[in-house]
């Protein structure tokens, strides 16, 4: 069983006693899921939900059309395929781990008993499902009032914020991230994705190597971002 000390300072589990915490985690079974491989599919009957304790899963919708979206990455710490949260039955979208993963799985018919039982917790898991609504909202204005170089930039400099680490170029974003990636979460096509990360690389604004981008010039790639400098 896992040891609840080690994950005792993330913040989903904050305000909870040592006590409950290890009897939290005492509940939950500890998977491994290679890069690549799916946590589950959209309108599969959700069984379970989860903590990403390490790595990235890539949240994909796919559209009629069967083109493919990308909603999020899910990073670690946080809380991801929570159905019964928001009162369904099915989860509304593929899990995808983006690097091998580690994760923390709960059974679905568990979670009425936390609600209960673990308040904090499941007023953490309520607050980050918030927040998502409103990241998610904030994704439809832009998408309906900035140009194609603000939203690539804005994607960018979100990915750098939520999973950056400083280097000595910049900010490197943590994991494996493509062209098609980018092009995916900002409704765009790859030959744009391609040009903007080409031209901003010439300008020293970004290095972009094999699923590596690093952010060399923050300050103006959030000018971009708001619009207030040309790309």
């Amino acid at each position: 069983m896992l040891d609840a000390s080690l994950i005792a300072g993330l913040p989903l589990f904050a305000g909870m006693s040592r006590e409950d915490l290890t009897a939290l985690v005492a509940k939950a079974n500890s998977l491994r899921v290679e890069k690549g491989a799916r946590v589950f599919h959209a309108g599969e009957e959700a069984r379970s939900f989860f903590v990403l304790l390490d790595g990235h899963i890539r949240v994909v919708r796919t559209t009629p059309a069967g083109e493919q979206v990308i909603a999020r990455y899910i990073s670690s710490g946080e809380p991801f395929g929570i159905a019964q949260a928001i009162d369904r039955d099915t989860y509304p979208a593929d899990a995808v781990a983006a690097v091998d993963c580690v994760i923390l799985a709960w059974p679905s018919s568990f979670w009425k008993q936390v609600v209960e039982r673990y308040p904090s917790f499941a007023s953490n898991i309520y607050r980050t499902i918030g927040a998502r609504l409103q990241d998610a909202q904030d994704r439809i204005v832009e998408m309906a009032t900035e140009r194609v170089e603000q939203r690539v930039a804005n994607a960018i400099m979100k990915l750098a914020g939520q999973n950056g680490r400083k280097t000595d170029e910049g900010i490197l974003i943590d994991f494996p991230i493509s062209r098609q990636d980018i092009s995916e979460m900002t409704g765009t096509t790859l030959h744009t994705v391609s040009r903007l990360l080409s031209s901003w690389e010439s300008e020293g604004l970004v290095k972009s190597g094999r699923q590596k981008i690093t952010v060399t010039e923050g300050r103006r790639l959030m000018m971009i971002a708001g619009g207030t400098s040309g790309g």
